[in-house]
């Protein structure tokens, strides 16, 4: 019997506008951080079906017929978070390159009058646990970096954002090196 094998994808949404009356105001009373203006809540309006939807979209308008047929049964969204605007999709090892690369095309939030943002892949992993796992300590160290920035201790918010001094390990995009992934050169692996 052969196992299905996936690849989950931890996205991250950033949005990159600044709305008015939330400029940068240091580190006076009552500010809000920059690094949570960064990372804000995103509306209750996005679903799981409606981000499916703008996935495959985007995947038909790059890749065309033959990437949207190939990602048509694996895509599924396994977690979705408007509070930590973070989600988990499910895709099958040998396409989920195709969903990334059309994440990394969208612009706005797929919901009608959608604020513009970034989709930021930051883990792809073989499991759902480590994909769980690195959620639970990217909240943890935003929350940390969040009080650092309001004591007055940080440098900048995208510093914390997008490399997290004094913290375990670096916020950047993490790929498990434990997974069993293909070759680079495209050969099969045999997988006994």
């Amino acid at each position: 019997m052969v196992r299905l094998k996936d690849r989950y994808l931890l996205v991250n949404i950033i949005y990159s506008d600044v709305p008015a009356g939330q400029q940068s105001k240091g580190a006076s009373a009552g500010a809000v951080p920059d690094l949570l203006v960064y990372n804000q809540p995103t509306t209750g309006e996005l679903r799981p079906q409606l981000l499916l939807k703008s996935i495959r979209a985007e995947v038909a308008a790059l890749f065309g017929d033959c990437g949207a047929g190939a990602i048509d049964r694996s895509l599924q969204v396994k977690y979705l978070s408007t509070a930590t605007s973070t989600f988990i999709l499910r895709i099958s090892r040998s396409h989920y390159r195709l969903v990334w690369a059309a994440l990394s095309f969208m612009h706005h939030v797929p919901v009608r009058n959608g604020r513009p943002c970034i989709f930021r892949v930051v883990r792809v992993s073989g499991t759902i646990r480590k994909v769980e796992e690195e959620a639970v300590r990217r909240a943890k160290l935003l929350i940390l970096a969040a009080k650092r920035e309001m004591a007055g201790k940080s440098s900048g918010a995208l510093d914390a954002l997008l490399r997290g001094k004094d913290d375990a390990r670096n916020l950047t995009m993490v790929v498990d090196p434990d997974d069993d992934s293909e070759p680079e050169n495209g050969s099969a692996m045999n997988d006994g």
